[in-house]
C-alpha cells in the first residue's frame, strides 16, 4: 500500500508542505512516483517518517537528524524504546500534576480557602519550561521536577545573596564568594550538569520577567553571583600569571561570560554527534573558543601555556563551569587541527 502526499499528511498530523520540505532536503523522500509526478509513500518511508517525528521530540534538529539517519543500520526499534520512555516520563509528571489538582478539588469541596495563586504560579512555571525546553530535556532537568515544590537551599541562596547586594557588599568580598560558588554548583547539578540546558534556562531566564519575580533572581541578582563566581577563578589564575597579564584578564574576564554557554553547548551537540574535531565543523568551534578565551587571555602562547597549566594543576577551575575532561580533550584535538601550521 502506498499513500499519497496529501494523504500521509492527513495521517500523519503534518503540513503537505512539511513533507515537501523533507522531501527537498533529503530527509524523507518517497519511493516511488504515480504516472503524473504524484509522491508515493511505502511501508518503509512511513517508518522512516516515524523516526524522524521521534527524533524532533527528543530535541534534534533536522540537520541532526539528516546525521543520524545517514549512518547504515539505523535501529527504529531502540527509537520507539526512546519513544515509550519519554511517554512514561510524561505520565509520570502528569500524574504528579493529577495529584495536586486532586487535592486543590478536595480543598475547594471541603470550603476551604486554598493558596490558589501557588497553584497557580505552578502551572504558569510548568507551561513556561515546555515553550523552552523539549519533553526529554525536561525529563533529564532535575531543576524542572524541583520547580513544582519550593527548593529551601535555592530559597536560601537567594535571601543572602539578595541581602549582600542590598547592604552594598561587592562581588569580590570572601563571603559572596562562597555563596556563588554554591550557588554554581548547585545549578550545575540543576542542569545535570549539561550546558545545553543551561544556554536554554539562560535564555528562559532574559525573556521570562514573570519567571525572574517568581524565582527572586532578578538580571542584576545572576551578574551579581556571575561576578563572585568569576573571582573566584580569577584568584586561582593570578598565581600563575604576570602583573600585566592579570590585570588585562581582570578587565576583561566577565564582559562575554554570558557566551560561553551557549559555546559550551554547540561542542556538546557536536560531541554527541560524533563529530570529528579535525572536521570543518570541529575546527569552527575551536576558532570561536579560541576567539573568546583571547578577550581575556590576549593573543600571546606564552600566556596561553600558563592558563592551560593552571587548568591542568587546578581543579578549583572546573568547579561549577560545566567543562568536564570530554570536552576539553575535543576542544583541545580541534584546536591543534584549526591552528596547525601549514
Amino acid at each position: 500500500m502506498r499513500l499519497k502526499v496529501g494523504e500521509l499528511a492527513k495521517r500523519s498530523g503534518l503540513t503537505v508542505r512539511a513533507l515537501h520540505h523533507y522531501d527537498a532536503i533529503g530527509l524523507l523522500m518517497p519511493s516511488a512516483r504515480a504516472e503524473n509526478g504524484y509522491r508515493l509513500y511505502d511501508r518503509n518511508d512511513i517508518a522512516r517518517l516515524h523516526t524522524i517525528q521521534a527524533l524532533r521530540r527528543f530535541g534534534l534538529s533536522l540537520a541532526e537528524i539528516g546525521t543520524y539517519l545517514a549512518q547504515p543500520d539505523t535501529p527504529l526499534v531502540s527509537i520507539v524504546a526512546q519513544q515509550i520512555a519519554m511517554l512514561d516520563r510524561q505520565i509520570e509528571q502528569a500524574s504528579k500534576l493529577r495529584e495536586r489538582l486532586g487535592h486543590l478539588h478536595a480543598t475547594l469541596l471541603d470550603g476551604a480557602e486554598p493558596e490558589l495563586a501557588d497553584w497557580l504560579t505552578t502551572l504558569e512555571m510548568m507551561t513556561m519550561y515546555g515553550k523552552y525546553f523539549s519533553a526529554d530535556e525536561l525529563a533529564r532537568m532535575p531543576m524542572y521536577r524541583k520547580s513544582q515544590v519550593p527548593d529551601p537551599e535555592w530559597a536560601e541562596l537567594v535571601q543572602e545573596v539578595g541581602a549582600l547586594m542590598e547592604n552594598g557588599t561587592p562581588p569580590e568580598a570572601e563571603r559572596p564568594r562562597e555563596l556563588a560558588v554554591r550557588w554554581m554548583t548547585k545549578l550545575g547539578q540543576d542542569t545535570n550538569g549539561d550546558p545545553r540546558l543551561l544556554a536554554k534556562l539562560n535564555l528562559m531566564h532574559d525573556s521570562e520577567p514573570s519567571m525572574q519575580e517568581h524565582i527572586g533572581i532578578s538580571t542584576a541578582m545572576r551578574d551579581y553571583v556571575l561576578r563572585a563566581f568569576s573571582e573566584t577563578k580569577m584568584l586561582i589564575y593570578e598565581k600563575y600569571l604576570s602583573p600585566d597579564e592579570f590585570r588585562f584578564m581582570r578587565a576583561n574576564y566577565v564582559s562575554r561570560a554570558m557566551e560561553w554557554p551557549e559555546l559550551m553547548a554547540d561542542v556538546r551537540d557536536a560531541i554527541d554527534a560524533h563529530v570529528d574535531p579535525a572536521s570543518q565543523e570541529g575546527v569552527a568551534l575551536a576558532r570561536r573558543w579560541y576567539e573568546l578565551f583571547s578577550v581575556y587571555a590576549g593573543h600571546d602562547p606564552k600566556t596561553h601555556a600558563k592558563f592551560r597549566q593552571a587548568m591542568e594543576r587546578e581543579p578549583d577551575l572546573k568547579a561549577g563551569t560545566w567543562v568536564n575532561e570530554e570536552l576539553i580533550a575535543f576542544v583541545h584535538q580541534a584546536m591543534a587541527a584549526a591552528f596547525r601550521p601549514a
